[in-house]
C-alpha cells in the first residue's frame, strides 16, 4: 500500500480524497494555485506545494509541475480526482515514466474512451447499443451539417474529447447549426484543448442513467448499480439519485451487462462510469464513459456502504476488488444535490464572491456534506463555482426526499448568490416527487422553479428588526464611551425620550419590496409594529449567528448575518436579503446608463461579433464572455445600433464592466 499520495486537484474532491487517505493511514500532499493558497484542501493535507498562478492552464493543468511536486514530496501515487487531468492519458503516462502510480485507469483506456468518436466506434464493435449519429473524423462544417440533416433535427453537438456539459449544444433547426457548431468548438478548445465534435440524435424526453463499474488488474469487473442523473440544466447535472426510480431488476441487469462489456472492451482498470440515455420506451443507448470518479459517486457509496476512493487506492496498488458481484446489495435510496454559487434566475450564471457565512446541516449516518470551502473563503472566477454536495440516504425514495428537503432548509450561505432556493423547490416539484421526469423537467417547469421568492414575512422582519436595533444601540453606546464627557446625558445613547418610549422607524428594501417596521422599547423588551399587526418581544437569546426571539404568543428562531447595511435572515427553507434604509435621507434618483451593456459576471472576452456602427435586431449575439469554464453570449436588449465597443478580445473584465455602448432604435 502507498505511504503517501499527492492529490492533483482542489476543492471538495481534494478534501474528499484526503479524508479517505487519512483513515487508511496514508499521508497526503496537496497542490495549489495562488488563488487557493489559503484553501481548505491545503489546510487538510500533511504538506502542500504551489504549482502556479490562478488560471487552471498555468497550475492544475500543468502535469509537469504536479509530477515534480510528487517527486519532491516522496509521494508514490497521484490521485487526480475529477476534472483537470483526471482523464488525460498523457498525464497518466507521465506518472508512469516517473515511477509514480496513477490512481485511475491505464492510459490506453483513457485514450480509448476520452475520444468520444473513437469510443462510439469501439462500443459499436462490442455490441453496446448506440444513439444514431456521426462520430467520424471529418470535421468540415458543411459535411457536419449534411450529417445533421441525415440524422434529423433536433441534433446534439458534443465535444469529442470532453464532458460536463462543456462544448455541447442542442440544435433545433438547420439555420442554427453553424453558430452552434462554432460555439461548441470554441468551448471545447478552451476546456479540453481539442475542438473536434461529434453529432447525436437528440432524443425527446430521455432519462440519463449511468452505471458505476469497477475493475482490477486481475480481470475482475463488476457493477455497483445505477444512478439517475436526469435532473439537469444546460446539460449539467443538478440532482442525482440511486437507485434509479422505476428500475426493474431485468433492466438493471441488461444495463450492467452492457456497461461491463464497455469496460472490458478497452481493458479498463479502476472506477469508471458508463452513461446511457434511456428513451420513453425503456430502450437504452451508450452515450459516453467517464474514466474517473464521478461527482455523484457519494450516492452509490450511501446505498452500498462502500468507500469508492478506498477501492480506487487499493486497485491502483495492485490489489483485487474487495468484493464479488454477489456480495453487493442496495440499501435504501440516496439523493445528492449540488450547491452552487450561481443565479438560477439569470440562466444559472455562475457567481463569485466571499462566503460571509456558511451554515451546514448536521451530518449523520443519513446526511453527508462534501465541501471544499469554509466561511470567509472566496468563490473565484477561475474554477467551478461549486460550494458543496449535500447527500442524504433513507429507507426509500419518499423518506430520502423528505430528508433532503429538511437538510436543504438548514443549509445557509451568505455572500454570493446560490441555487439553494431553486433546489428546495425542485425536490418538492410534483413531477419529480412522483418520479415522472426526464432531462427536460427543469426547462418545462422554469416558471415554477425560478419564480420570485415570497417577500419577508413577520418572522424574518422580527429577526432583522431586532438585529438592526441591537446594532444601532451598540453603536450609540460606543459613541457614548468615546465622548469627552461620559456623564453627559447626551452621551448615554439609551434612546431615552421625554414622556415616551424610545422609538425607531426601520425601513428594509428587499428587491422590489419595501418593509417599514416601527420599533419601540418597552421596559426590558420591545414592541414591533408591522403593516398589519403588532408583536411584543418578551426576551431574546443570541448564540453566534443564531437568534431566538420569544414573542408574546410564539417563538421565532433563525440565523442572521449582518454586513454593513445588509441583513441576511435564514429560516427553514427561506433566505431573505434585506437592505437597511434611512427613511429621512433624501432618495437621489440616479439615471441608469441603460444604453451601456455590462458584464453580468467576471470573465474573459473571447469573441466580439459586431463592429461600431452595426445595426442589430433584438437578441442578436454581440459578444461572448467566458467565465468558470463556460461561454455566455451577450445579446442585444432591443433593436438598435452599436455606438462603441468598449472591450477587446482576450481582455479580463469584472462584473459590471461596460462592454458595449448601445443605442436603442426609437
Amino acid at each position: 500500500m502507498f505511504a503517501k499520495i499527492l492529490i492533483a486537484n482542489r476543492g471538495e474532491i481534494a478534501c474528499r480524497v484526503a479524508r479517505t487517505a487519512r483513515r487508511m493511514g496514508i499521508a497526503t500532499v496537496a497542490v495549489y494555485s495562488d488563488a487557493d493558497a489559503q484553501s481548505r484542501h491545503v489546510a487538510l493535507a500533511d504538506e502542500a506545494f504551489r504549482i502556479g498562478p490562478p488560471e487552471a492552464k498555468d497550475s492544475y493543468l500543468r502535469g509537469d509541475r504536479i509530477v515534480e511536486a510528487a517527486m519532491s514530496s516522496g509521494a508514490s501515487a497521484i490521485h487526480p480526482g475529477y476534472g483537470f487531468l483526471s482523464e488525460n492519458a498523457e498525464f497518466a503516462e507521465r506518472c508512469e515514466r516517473a515511477g509514480i502510480a496513477f490512481v485511475g485507469p491505464p492510459p490506453q483506456a483513457i485514450r480509448a474512451m476520452g475520444d468520444k468518436s473513437a469510443a462510439k466506434a469501439a462500443m459499436e464493435k462490442a455490441g453496446v447499443p448506440l444513439v444514431p449519429g456521426y462520430h467520424g473524423g471529418n470535421q468540415v462544417p458543411d459535411f457536419l451539417l449534411d450529417q445533421a440533416v441525415r440524422i434529423g433535427f433536433p441534433v446534439l453537438i458534443k465535444a469529442a474529447a470532453g464532458g460536463g456539459g462543456k462544448g455541447m449544444r442542442a440544435v433545433e433547426h438547420k439555420a442554427e447549426f453553424d453558430a452552434a457548431l462554432a460555439a461548441c468548438r470554441r468551448e471545447a478548445l478552451s476546456a479540453f484543448g481539442d475542438e473536434r465534435v461529434l453529432l447525436e440524435k437528440y432524443l425527446e424526453r430521455p432519462r440519463h442513467i449511468e452505471i458505476q463499474v469497477f475493475a482490477d488488474r486481475q480481470g475482475g469487473c463488476l457493477s455497483l448499480f445505477e444512478r439517475d442523473c436526469s435532473m439537469q440544466r444546460r446539460h449539467q447535472k443538478v440532482l442525482e439519485e440511486a437507485p434509479a426510480p422505476g428500475m426493474t431488476e431485468e433492466r438493471r441487469g441488461e444495463m450492467s451487462k452492457a456497461a461491463e462489456a464497455a469496460a472490458k472492451a478497452v481493458g479498463y482498470v479502476g472506477a469508471g462510469t458508463v452513461e446511457f440515455l434511456v428513451d420513453r420506451g425503456g430502450a437504452f443507448f451508450f452515450m459516453e464513459m467517464n474514466t474517473r470518479l464521478q461527482v455523484e459517486h457519494p450516492v452509490t457509496e450511501m446505498i452500498t456502504g462502500l468507500d469508492l476512493v478506498e477501492w480506487q487506492i487499493q486497485v491502483a496498488a495492485g490489489e483485487k476488488l474487495p468484493l464479488a458481484q454477489n456480495d453487493l446489495r442496495i440499501n435504501g435510496h440516496a439523493i445528492e444535490a449540488r450547491v452552487y454559487a450561481e443565479d438560477p434566475r439569470r440562466d444559472f450564471l455562475p457567481a463569485s464572491g466571499r462566503i460571509v457565512h456558511l451554515g451546514l446541516p448536521a451530518e449523520s449516518g443519513n446526511v453527508r456534506v462534501d465541501t471544499g470551502v469554509r466561511s470567509g473563503d472566496e468563490i473565484t472566477v477561475y474554477y467551478d463555482p461549486m460550494i458543496a454536495k449535500l447527500i442524504v440516504q433513507d429507507r426509500d425514495r419518499p423518506a430520502a426526499l423528505e430528508r433532503m428537503r429538511k437538510a436543504l432548509g438548514e443549509f445557509e450561505v451568505a455572500g454570493p448568490v446560490t441555487n439553494l432556493g431553486f433546489l428546495y423547490r425542485l425536490v418538492q416539484n410534483r413531477d419529480f416527487v412522483g418520479a415522472d421526469f426526464d432531462t427536460g423537467l427543469i426547462e418545462r417547469h422554469r416558471s415554477e422553479l425560478l419564480a420570485p421568492s415570497a417577500p419577508a414575512g413577520e418572522e424574518a422582519l422580527t429577526l432583522a428588526t431586532l438585529t438592526a436595533w441591537l446594532h444601532l444601540d451598540a453603536g450609540l453606546r460606543g459613541e457614548a464611551r468615546r465622548s469627552g464627557d461620559p456623564f453627559s446625558p447626551w452621551g448615554v445613547g439609551d434612546g431615552w425620550r421625554a414622556n415616551q418610549d424610545a422609538v425607531q422607524l426601520l425601513v428594509f428594501q428587499e428587491g422590489e419590496n419595501r418593509h417599514a417596521v416601527t420599533a419601540r422599547r418597552r421596559g426590558e423588551g420591545f414592541e414591533f409594529e408591522f403593516a398589519e399587526s403588532r408583536r411584543q418581544v418578551k426576551s431574546y437569546r443570541r448564540e453566534a449567528r443564531r437568534l431566538t426571539v420569544h414573542l408574546d404568543d410564539a417563538t421565532v428562531a433563525g440565523s442572521v448575518v449582518r454586513l454593513d447595511n445588509r441583513i441576511e435572515v435564514f429560516l427553514p427553507g427561506r433566505h431573505h436579503i434585506l437592505e437597511m434604509h434611512d427613511p429621512l435621507r433624501q432618495e437621489l434618483a440616479v439615471e441608469s446608463s441603460a444604453g451601456d451593456l455590462e458584464a453580468p459576471m467576471p470573465g474573459k472576452i473571447i469573441a466580439v461579433l459586431v463592429e461600431p456602427g452595426d445595426r442589430v435586431e433584438k437578441d442578436a449575439p454581440l459578444l461572448i464572455l467566458e467565465a468558470m469554464k463556460m461561454e455566455h453570449t451577450i445579446r442585444a436588449p432591443a433593436r438598435g445600433r452599436i455606438a462603441q465597443i468598449l472591450c477587446r478580445v482576450g481582455e479580463q473584465v469584472g462584473e459590471g464592466a461596460e462592454l458595449i455602448e448601445f443605442e436603442a432604435a426609437p
